[in-house]
């Protein structure tokens, strides 16, 4: 008797360490998932989905910073060796959710490989190949929306009448995603500003700029497109684009009950009792 009563124990125990230890470790995971959440400074390959659905359907394989290494454009020509790929997996300590692909444009950008091996290998989606394709239903690299350059104004020599073009040459997208703009330096009246200026509609955030800008911390650096861009609401509509136009026209046609004055808002806003 004395035996199975031990036997019990033993085994009542172990039984609710076993629980403990798994209560532990999900609620460990559970606060570790929610710091990687809340982490939104992270950089992913091209096409990559928005982020929230990127960390449920990104299945840790590796395939794409495998394909990224391993890439023709990835052998220096003067050492024949390969160069560290751009794309890494997320390890214990990186804040990232582990085994996710990212990248770090000051250490490794993105090359724009036109070919673009990373995306095709993906098996989950959350890399998304349709994204990329073009008018002509091919891969183009230039369709990518990785992140957005982002110029501090202040720490950009540039802004301070040095001459630097660093950025501006560095980006493969030559006078589209950067541009330099020629402004009269008042202060000294002799010399002029170049200022490099990003556009969003073309700028594919590959980092390329941020590796190549020459103060000693990077002036110019690739932010993803949900923390870099600010959003205007649906409620304003641009009067010269044709979406906007047709917003407006369907707002319009809409029926309503309410009774609207035959004043315009000009003579409205001008009613002396207002005042």
């Amino acid at each position: 008797m004395a035996t199975s009563d031990n036997n019990r124990r033993k085994f009542m125990a172990t039984t609710l360490q076993s629980v403990g230890l798994t209560a532990l470790g999900g609620l460990l995971w559970s606060g570790y998932s929610d710091e990687v959440k809340a982490s939104p400074l992270v950089l992913r390959p091209p096409g990559a989905i928005r982020e929230e659905d990127f960390l449920t359907a990104c299945i840790k394989c590796g395939l794409c910073a495998e394909a990224c290494q391993n890439r023709d454009t990835n052998i220096d020509k003067e050492t024949g060796k390969a160069r560290p790929g751009t794309l890494i997996m997320a390890k214990g300590g990186d804040h990232k959710l582990i085994g996710t692909p990212y990248f770090i444009p000051t250490e490794v950008p993105c090359y724009m490989c036109e070919d673009i091996p990373c995306v095709p290998v993906c098996p989950s989606g959350a890399l998304d190949m349709p994204s990329l394709l073009n008018e002509k239903e091919e891969l183009d690299i230039n369709k990518s929306r990785m992140g957005l350059a982002v110029v501090h104004k202040e720490s950009c020599i540039a802004f301070w009448g040095i001459q630097c073009d660093a950025c501006y040459r560095a980006c493969p997208l030559l006078d589209e995603a950067i541009t330099l703009e020629y402004r009269k330096n008042e202060r000294t009246g002799k010399h002029a500003f170049l200022l490099p200026i990003v556009h969003d509609d073309v700028c594919t955030g590959c980092g390329l700029c941020e590796m190549a800008c020459v103060t000693e911390k990077p002036a110019i650096f690739v932010l993803p497109n949900e923390v870099s861009k600010g959003k205007a609401g649906s409620h304003y509509v641009k009067g010269w684009e044709k979406e906007d136009e047709k917003r407006l026209e369907d707002a319009q046609s809409e029926e309503t009950t309410t009774e609207i004055s035959e004043k315009s808002p000009v003579d409205y806003l001008n009613i002396e009792e207002l005042y």
